[in-house]
C-alpha cells in the first residue's frame, strides 16, 4: 500500500457521474474487466468528492498499479486511495502526471535518462494505452521500478 494518487477530475475516459447513484461501482468494476484487468480479490468502494477506494488483494503489485491507474483516468475522478495489498513482493512503481509537451520519450529520458527506453512505460501502461503517441494531459501512467530511475 502506497497512500493516495491523485488524478486531473476533469481528464480521462467518459464513464458518466460516477458519484450519483449506486452505478458507479458498477461502472468502474466494468472499465476494469473491459480493459482485461485481473480484479481478482479486490473490491472499489466509491466515496465522495472525486475520491475512490481500491480494498482488498490483488494478485500482483503490477495489477493493482494498473487497476488504479485504470480507475483514476477516468473522468470524475481526483483521488484513488490505494488499501489494496497484493500477493507478490513485486516493486512498486513510480507514477507520472501528464503535462502539455510531454512524449514517452521525454518522460522515459527523465526516469531512466534514456528516451529509447520508452516502450517500456508504454508496455507499462497496456492496455489502458493503445499507441505510443496517444496520451494526454492529465492521465496518470505507471513508470516501473524495473530500471534505472532518476529521481523526479
Amino acid at each position: 500500500m502506497f497512500g493516495s494518487l491523485n488524478f486531473m477530475k476533469t481528464a480521462g475516459k467518459k464513464l458518466g457521474d460516477l458519484f450519483k447513484g449506486k452505478k458507479g461501482k458498477e461502472k468502474l468494476e466494468k472499465e476494469v474487466k473491459d480493459l482485461g484487468l485481473n480484479n481478482d480479490g479486490l473490491d472499489i468502494e466509491i466515496g465522495e468528492n472525486g475520491k475512490i477506494r481500491l480494498k482488498g488483494k490483488a494478485v500482483s503489485q503490477e495489477m493493482k498499479e494498473k487497476i488504479l491507474v485504470a480507475i483514476g483516468n477516468v473522468d470524475g475522478v481526483a483521488e484513488v486511495e490505494d488499501g489494496a495489498e497484493t500477493q507478490d513482493n513485486g516493486a512498486a512503481s513510480q507514477f507520472h502526471q501528464v503535462v502539455k509537451g510531454d512524449t514517452l520519450w521525454a518522460i522515459s529520458k527523465t526516469y531512466y535518462g534514456k528516451g529509447s527506453r520508452y516502450p517500456e512505460i508504454f508496455e507499462a501502461n497496456r492496455p489502458m494505452l493503445s499507441h505510443p503517441d496517444k496520451i494526454y494531459v492529465g492521465q496518470v501512467l505507471r513508470i516501473p521500478a524495473d530500471g534505472k530511475t532518476a529521481s523526479v
